[in-house]
C-alpha cells in the first residue's frame, strides 16, 4: 500500500464562486494511511486563524442548519423525509434532492475523517485527518457518497501500487431517519423494579397502573362463608399489630361473629386467637379495620358504627344521609352491600349512593372517631353497574365483574380534580365470585374474598 493514493475532485460552491475540491488518499512516513479532502484557495496564501475560510464556514454552519429542520420534518412527518419525496416526484425547492445528497455526504465525510487541522499549504484541508487502522467501510461509504452527491466521478489515479476500489455501498441518511418503537406502558412497569411491591421507591401516593395475580392465604369451609371479608389493621393499636389478620363469615340473617387470629398461619389453619360477639349484627361485606376499631353497617339500616376492638363495645354511630340500604344501590353482585367502607393513605371513607344520584357512587370522608361526613363527591360511576370498588390515594376504583375470570378495574374518580376516567387494568376473578376487595395502604396489597377464598393482591402505583 505504500505509496497508493487516490484521488477524487469535483466542485464545491463557495458563496458565489466555484472552486475545485479534492479527496485523496495516501500512506504517511509512518505507514498510516491519511484521507483528505481539500480546497484550493488561490486568493489566501494559507487557512488563516479560527478555522478556515469564512465562506466555507459559513456554508457549514448553513448546511447544519438544513439538517436540524430537515430532521424535525422527518420526526414530524413520522418517516418522510428527503428520499420520500424524491421517490414519489416531488422536490422541495428548498431541499432539492441533490443538495440532500451533498449534506450527507459532508457528514459522513466528517464522521470518518475526523477533525481538521491547518496545512502549511495555499490549499486548506477542511476535513483532513489521519487515523491508524480507518475502518474501509466507512471510508468507502463516504467516497460513495461524494459520487453520489456529484462532487467527483470514481476514479482511481496511477501510482506505484494500485490502490483498491472503494466499494459502492448505498448511502444510509441516518440524519434524517428517525425509529419510533411503541411499547405499552404496562409492560414497562411489569418489566421494571421501580414501584414493585416492597421496594422502597414505591413508597407514596400515585396513580393505580397494575394488579397482580391473586395469593391465597386461605379458605372458609362451611357455607357461611361462601362471601365475607377479611382485613388487617393499616394503623393498628397496641396490643394488636400489623400481624393481627381478622374474619367475618357474612352468609346469615344475624352476623354478629368476628375472627380474631394473631398472623396469617393461624387464618390459613382456621384456628382463631379469639372470637368477638359484635353487640349489633352486621350487614353485608363492607367493614374494615382501621386504627383499633372495627367499622361496618349494622343491620337494616343506613348507619355506620365503630366497633372498638379493645373495650369492645360500640363508640360511635351516625346515619349517612340519603344513603340506600338494604338492596336498594348494592353493587352488581348483589349481597345488600349498598354501604362499603373502605382506608387509603388519607383516612377512612364510606361508598354509597342516594336516591338524589340517581344510583351513582357517592363517595364521602368520614372522621375515624365521631365518623362525622368530612366531605362529599358525587360521581358519575354507577353503582350497579360495577362489581366491587376501592380507595387508594384518594381515588376510588372499580372493578368491572365479580364473576368474569378475566375482569378489569375499569373506573377511577379523582377526588383530588373530582374528574372520571375509563381504566382496563387486567384483574382476575380466580373463583368467580368476588363478594369484597379493599385496599390495605401498609401493606400495599388489595384483601378480596372470592368465593370462600380469602387472597391478596400486589399493585404497583
Amino acid at each position: 500500500m505504500a505509496g497508493a493514493w487516490l484521488l477524487l475532485w469535483g466542485t464545491l460552491a463557495l458563496g458565489s464562486r466555484a472552486e475545485t475540491a479534492f479527496l485523496r488518499r495516501a500512506d504517511d512516513s509512518t505507514g498510516r494511511c491519511t484521507y483528505s479532502f481539500t480546497v484550493a484557495s488561490p486568493v489566501e496564501a494559507g487557512c488563516p486563524d479560527g478555522g478556515g475560510v469564512p465562506e466555507l464556514r459559513a456554508e457549514l454552519a448553513a448546511l447544519s442548519a438544513r439538517l436540524s429542520r430537515l430532521e424535525n420534518r422527518e420526526r414530524g412527518a413520522g418517516g418522510s423525509g428527503p428520499r420520500g419525496a424524491e421517490a414519489a416526484g416531488v422536490r422541495d425547492p428548498q431541499h432539492p434532492a441533490p443538495a440532500a445528497r451533498l449534506e450527507a455526504a459532508y457528514g459522513e465525510l466528517r464522521r470518518a475523517s475526523g477533525t481538521g487541522h491547518r496545512a502549511p499549504d495555499p490549499r486548506c484541508w477542511y476535513f483532513g485527518g489521519q487515523r491508524s487502522g480507518v475502518e474501509p467501510p466507512r471510508m468507502a461509504r463516504a467516497g460513495a457518497a461524494v459520487r453520489e452527491a456529484g462532487l467527483a466521478p470514481a476514479h482511481t489515479a496511477p501510482g506505484p501500487a494500485a490502490a483498491p476500489r472503494w466499494d459502492p455501498q448505498p448511502l444510509a441518511y441516518q440524519e434524517l431517519q428517525s425509529e419510533r418503537t411503541e411499547v405499552p406502558a404496562s409492560r414497562l412497569l411489569e418489566e421494571t423494579a421501580l414501584g414493585r411491591p416492597g421496594n422502597e421507591d414505591s413508597a407514596g401516593c400515585g396513580e393505580l397502573v397494575w394488579v397482580g395475580e391473586p395469593v391465597v392465604f386461605g379458605r372458609a369451609d362451611s357455607i357461611a362463608g361462601k362471601y365475607g371479608v377479611w382485613m388487617k389493621d393499616p394503623e393498628p393499636v397496641p396490643p394488636f399489630t400489623r400481624e393481627t389478620t381478622w374474619r367475618v363469615d357474612t352468609v346469615g340473617t344475624e352476623v354478629r361473629q368476628l375472627f380474631q387470629y394473631e398472623a396469617p398461619e393461624q387464618l390459613a389453619r382456621g384456628y382463631p386467637a379469639k372470637v368477638h360477639i359484635l353487640p349489633r349484627p352486621l350487614e353485608s361485606t363492607g367493614a374494615v379495620i382501621y386504627r383499633g376499631g372495627l367499622f361496618f353497617q349494622p343491620r337494616r339500616s343506613r348507619a355506620v358504627a365503630r366497633y372498638d376492638l379493645r373495650g369492645e363495645t360500640v363508640t360511635a354511630e351516625r346515619e349517612i344521609p340519603g344513603a340506600g340500604f338494604h338492596g336498594q344501590y348494592p353493587y352488581s353482585w348483589g349481597g345488600y352491600t349498598d354501604i362499603d367502607l373502605a382506608v387509603d393513605e388519607t383516612g377512612l371513607w364510606v361508598i354509597y349512593s342516594t336516591e338524589k344520584a340517581r344510583g351513582a357512587i357517592v363517595l364521602s370522608k368520614l372522621d375515624p372517631e365521631t365518623l362525622e361526613i368530612q366531605r362529599t363527591w358525587e360521581t358519575n360511576i354507577r353503582k350497579r353497574g360495577v362489581a366491587n370498588s376501592f380507595v387508594i390515594c384518594g381515588t376510588l376504583y372499580t372493578v368491572s365483574s365479580y364473576s368474569a375470570p378475566n375482569a378489569t378495574i375499569n373506573f377511577a374518580y379523582d377526588t383530588a380534580t373530582s374528574t372520571s376516567r375509563a381504566l382496563s387494568i387486567p384483574f382476575e376473578n380466580r373463583f368467580r365470585y368476588l363478594s369484597m376487595v379493599d385496599y390495605n395502604p401498609a401493606e400495599r396489597q388489595l384483601f378480596a374474598w372470592d368465593s370462600f377464598n380469602m387472597v391478596t393482591y400486589p399493585v404497583r402505583l
